[in-house]
């Protein structure tokens, strides 16, 4: 599928395909407006239902567990968290020739958690942190464990399932950054997270994707955390990519707050930095505001006061 959801030889994801679901499996939605959210995502469309609800439909069969698994953990999840997340009102199942399944969402007001929206970084960062905390300790029996459909999230540092943070895929998109960055300080990053000592606790809960699009803000506070179709139990070191995206002190403050180890951190670096990597059909060199974070979260990962000094691993 393209960015708008359509694609040769499939439906597209448009307002007429939704009005169409809607009527032949949630009648009593069937009238309400329907209007695409106005930055569209990656791996699932989304659209505003009325005033106080959103749909939402995987575009790839990769995503389609994501249904499920939000359906199923998010409202047991939601009251053991210190800010309101997605909440799911239906199940949509396969129809009118869309072929996954889908949600219902209420809405949940707010602007994404750009630098620019946030009034106060250091206690966003405690906030963000505190979230974190709250979700790592809510048992974690018989919870999804990283696989196919939530990317692979809470894997293993150099783990060799297809996440963004597998070998195969970070090595070839560092040495694409030649010319814009000491690759081999970038290097040194990857390294360090890699002979970083695995996670020896049981596994957590972990979102997975905590990057700006999926936070929440009202007035410059962090207001709510949305998209949890990465949750996973797993290594914590994931959540932990978030951090960067915090100036040095609000940083430092998130560590501190999360109680992080130095092991950990050196695995969520490694997690933080592939996540900053382009990745292939990307128009990452074409879009200079993505180049630009990119390389601020690149640059404050080697920077960080934390990284080992000389090679971190064996040659």
């Amino acid at each position: 599928m393209t960015a708008d959801g359509s694609g040769s030889g499939e439906s597209p994801v448009d307002v007429p395909l939704v009005r169409r679901l809607l009527a032949a499996q949630f009648p009593r939605w069937a009238e309400l407006p329907v209007a695409p959210v106005p930055v569209p995502g990656m791996d699932n469309a989304m659209f505003r239902l009325g005033d106080g609800m959103s749909v939402r439909l995987p575009r790839f069969a990769r995503w389609a567990g994501q249904v499920e698994r939000e359906q199923r953990w998010l409202p047991r999840l939601a009251p053991y968290l210190p800010l309101p997340v997605s909440e799911p009102l239906g199940k949509g199942e396969p129809g009118q020739g869309y072929p996954f399944p889908w949600s219902v969402y209420r809405w949940l007001e707010g602007e994404t958690a750009t630098a620019d929206r946030i009034a106060d970084p250091v206690r966003t960062a405690a906030e963000l942190a505190g979230f974190i905390a709250a979700l790592q300790k809510i048992d974690a029996t018989g919870g999804p464990g990283p696989e196919a459909s939530n990317a692979f999230r809470g894997v293993p540092m150099g783990d060799e399932h297809d996440s963004v943070a597998c070998e195969a895929r970070v090595r070839p998109r560092i040495a694409k950054l030649k010319g814009l960055i000491d690759i081999d300080a970038v290097t040194a990053v990857w390294e360090a997270a890699l002979s970083a000592p695995a996670w020896n606790s049981p596994p957590v809960w972990v979102h997975g994707d905590l990057g700006p699009g999926n936070l929440l803000t009202v007035g410059g506070r962090l207001s709510a955390v949305i998209d949890f179709g990465t949750l996973a139990v797993g290594d914590p070191a994931v959540d932990l990519i978030p951090a960067w995206n915090f100036p040095a002190p609000a940083r430092e403050v998130f560590r501190t707050t999360l109680g992080v180890d130095d092991a950990t951190w050196a695995r969520g670096r490694g997690w933080a930095l592939a996540g900053a990597l382009p990745v292939p059909d990307d128009p990452y060199f074409k879009d200079p505001v993505r180049v630009t974070n990119a390389l601020r979260v690149l640059r404050a990962l080697i920077a960080d006061p934390r990284m080992p000094q000389g090679p971190s691993r064996p040659s």
